[in-house]
Formats: structure tokens, sequence, C-alpha cells
């Protein structure tokens, strides 16, 4: 069982209720903290490109990775109209492999906690300030502990006209795994799929010692697309990573 295999074709309609345009008007902020802006940037772990796209008829040169060539699949055959259209490649986060420098790094929808090894995670997080000019920006998001832990022993269901998804989370040793049913109209028929996620729980000030240790000058929390600090009951946070202290402080 692959992660977002056949789940792929599907994903978009299933995650409808996704504010995207609230996630690129936050993003579009912490973009003008940065001095000088941003106008390369890289979508990390893009999926199907929603947000990738949306940046890039917004202005900004856009490239998206992810390590699932279906997802990618879908990305690249969406149509835009950005005046550059994004380029999408597909690659592992601790094997990024870019061709040149860029302003900055997004990772979106608690794609982070995805990442299930440490040792994994820091190797991304090294090839992210590599290729990160200086100042540049890492921006990213994960669920909290807290958060992972409420889903354990839970059932969702999602459902379009022809796609049906109930998974059930399973939270053990810090992980959550998502046992996933997937049915699919296929003509008259309906044929059942299975998919199997692990997400990771990372506490943030853990997180933030590794961005540290990969090279990251200054690094700070924020509450779910919001401006201020990020509290016990956001159970989102953001986490904004700087290469050196070439950014802006705090406003609102």
């Amino acid at each position: 069982m692959s992660q977002y295999h056949q789940l792929a074709s599907a994903y978009d309609a299933l995650t409808r209720d996704v504010n995207y345009t609230a996630f690129a008007d936050y993003i579009e902020w912490q973009f003008s903290r940065k001095i000088g802006g941003v106008k390369l940037a890289l979508d990390l772990c893009c999926g199907t490109g929603t947000l990738t796209h949306l940046l890039a008829e917004r202005g900004y040169e856009m490239m998206g990775i992810d390590a699932s060539v279906d997802m990618l699949a879908e990305a690249s055959s969406k149509d835009t109209d950005a005046l550059v259209p994004p380029v999408f490649l597909c690659q592992s986060m601790e094997r990024l492999d870019l061709y040149g420098t860029i302003d900055a790094c997004i990772s979106t929808l608690d794609s982070i906690n995805y990442i299930t090894d440490p040792s994994l995670l820091q190797a991304g997080f090294e090839r992210i300030h590599l290729f990160l000019e200086p100042g540049g920006l890492f921006l990213f998001d994960i669920n909290r502990p807290e958060t992972l832990q409420s889903m354990d022993g839970q059932l969702y269901l999602d459902e379009t006209e022809d796609t049906y998804c109930i998974w059930q989370g399973s939270f053990q040793d810090g992980l959550l795994r998502f046992d996933m049913d997937l049915f699919r109209q296929e003509g008259k028929h309906w044929r059942r799929y299975e998919e199997q996620h692990f997400q990771r729980a990372y506490q943030p000030q853990v997180l933030e010692q590794m961005l540290r240790q990969a090279g990251f000058v200054t690094v700070e929390q924020f509450g779910t697309l919001k401006k201020e600090t990020a509290s016990e009951t956001d159970s989102r946070v953001f986490l904004a990573a700087w290469k050196d202290l070439a950014w802006k402080p705090k406003t609102n």
C-alpha cells in the first residue's frame, strides 16, 4: 500500500474545505517580512500543486517538489493563469537538488509531519538551508503532538459523487497511522483500494533545535495562519526559520 497512489486523483475533491486563499494570503505576509522580498520560491511537498499555482498566479516564480509521482501528475495537469507557470520536480526532501538558489521555501498542510524519520528530516532541513539565499525564509506548519494524539481511535469520512473515503487513526509511540479505505466508482461498479499514511508527532521546540543545527539563525513560532506567537489552543503551528538576520520583525 503506497501513500497518495489511488488518492491522488481524488485529493482535490476530498479537500475542498481547505482555504488555499487564506494560506496564500498568510504566506505573502510572511514573504513581505523578508528584506528584498521574495521572487523565486519552492513549494516543498506540493502535492497536487493547488497552492503552488495560486502563488504563481500572484506573480511569484514557483517550483513545486513532491516525492509522489501521482500527486505531481495532478499538479502538472492543472491549467494556470500565471505569467510564468510553476516547474514541478519529483524529489524527496532529504535529497533536494535544485539548479540554483531560492528566496524562500514553504511546506504546508502538515507535510513535515509525514517525514517520520527524524534523521531524514534533519537532512532535509540542511538541504533547504543550502539552497536558500542569504536572508532566505523557510516557512512550514505542523500538527501539534496533541492534535495527532486526539485522532487516536477516531473514524473519519470524506465523500464525493464518485469517491468514498473512510480512514481511522491509531496513535502509538509518537506515530499516527491512518488506515484508509478508498472506494472509487469505475463505470457501473465500485472498486475498493487501501492506503496507509503515517505522521510523526514533533514538538515545535525540538524542530527549532533541528533547524538551528541545520544553520538557521532565527526561528519563530506562529499560531494557525496568525501573525501572533502560537498558543496551546492552536492545533497547527507555523515555524518561520531565517537563514540569517536579514528579516523584519513581526508586524500586524
